[in-house]
């Protein structure tokens, strides 16, 4: 008797569905955050309260040791038609505009000198740099007997050439040139060094093709090297706005006042008196540190439109 051949049956293939991940929550990250942690504290300690309690000091009046009293807007109030106030903004403006506008051109012609350097590069920066690391009191103190009515180095040169003498820190433009003047010898090697960061990422093959053109040193500059060191110019433009427009240890230390006079007055006719010396006179010799936070909110106010005006003004530039 025949017997059926027997079908063997494929093997049945069992897929495993391949697990989900587990949910990790953020509290298994924890040593990354706990990392990162130090900054954030600092910052929060040191940055975000102090400007938030400023913000509410200004709305109040305190002098340091009694009871806060609720005064609304009313400093901000005073603030707009504070005479000394507006009169500190256009002293900070003119400096920062005599300072500015030579140390930007000082520090561009500087570094195209240092770009095209063949030996001693590194000594140059080195050189250019110094000022800006040095203690600005004593750079304020040594500018002070530069500018010296009776034994300074300027009146001396004057002298040399046959002009009369100028009392630099005594008059309110003196005052005015003699703060710029060391603002700009502080600040012109270290943008310089920035200009030159700028200028080493511009392509060599530019510049060879505007040479085979018969472009010259000067088309070269305005087409090629100020056009592609528009990002950088604007990035000096603004630090040295934020900066220039902050400016306080420089009047502070230069114009020595005598013991009659507040140590923020800013010299004669206070003409050296910019907003940051006109917030510390405020806060620490009036004692008003309600109506001193409300002045340090209008110098952010002043320093951010600044700031977005010089920031417009090159874009469009780049825009045509």
């Amino acid at each position: 008797m025949a017997t059926a051949p027997v079908v063997e049956q494929p093997p049945t293939v069992v897929t495993e569905t391949p697990a989900a991940p587990p949910k990790k929550g953020i509290w298994s990250h924890w040593r990354l955050y706990a990392a990162i942690s130090p900054f954030y504290v600092l910052f929060l300690g040191f940055g975000l309260i102090p400007v938030g309690f400023s913000l509410y000091l200004s709305l109040h009046r305190w002098d340091g040791l009694g009871s806060m009293e609720w005064a609304g807007l009313s400093q901000y109030r005073y603030l707009i038609g504070d005479t000394d106030f507006w009169s500190s903004i256009g002293n900070t403006i003119i400096i920062w505009a005599l300072a500015t506008f030579p140390m930007i051109f000082l520090a561009m012609v500087t570094a195209v000198m240092l770009n095209s350097a063949v030996r001693f590069k590194n000594v140059y920066r080195f050189a250019y740099f110094l000022p800006n690391v040095t203690s600005i009191v004593a750079v304020a103190i040594i500018f002070g007997s530069v500018f010296s009515t009776n034994f300074g180095l300027m009146n001396a040169l004057l002298q040399a050439v046959g002009l009369d003498q100028v009392a630099w820190l005594n008059t309110p433009w003196g005052i005015k040139v003699a703060i710029a003047t060391l603002m700009t010898w502080q600040w012109t090697g270290y943008n310089a060094i920035i200009f030159l960061a700028g200028l080493q990422t511009i392509p060599s093959e530019l510049y060879e093709a505007a040479r085979v053109d018969g472009a010259g040193p000067v088309q070269t500059f305005f087409r090629i090297t100020l056009p592609m060191l528009r990002p950088t110019l604007l990035f000096v433009l603004v630090v040295s706005t934020v900066t220039g427009l902050q400016s306080f240890a420089e009047p502070q230390v230069l114009l020595q006042t005598t013991a009659n006079e507040s140590t923020y007055s800013g010299g004669p006719d206070h003409a050296g008196r910019t907003m940051v010396l006109y917030f510390f006179q405020q806060t620490f010799d009036n004692n008003d540190f309600g109506y001193g936070a409300a002045v340090a909110w209008g110098i952010f106010l002043v320093v951010v439109i600044f700031s977005i005006i010089n920031w417009r003004l090159v874009q469009r530039r780049g825009e045509e």
